[in-house]
């Protein structure tokens, strides 16, 4: 489980990068509480069993 503080969300590359590692999400906490969550979209993907790309596409269609 990947844990950071919300200060940490400043630098974006280095974010995708700890996203991509791992299959997992990352938990973000703020004042030391958990505020939200940030995975790829290839986790995402694998946890919904989904294809985001997918759906995407079908809205930008509709």
């Amino acid at each position: 489980m990947q844990i950071i503080p919300m200060r940490d969300l400043r630098d974006t590359n280095a974010l995708s990068e700890k996203a991509h590692a791992k299959l997992e999400p990352i938990f973000v906490t703020k004042n030391g509480y958990g505020d939200l969550v940030v995975m790829s979209i290839e986790t995402y993907e694998h946890i919904t069993g989904s294809s985001a790309a997918e759906k995407a596409d079908a809205s930008a269609e509709s």
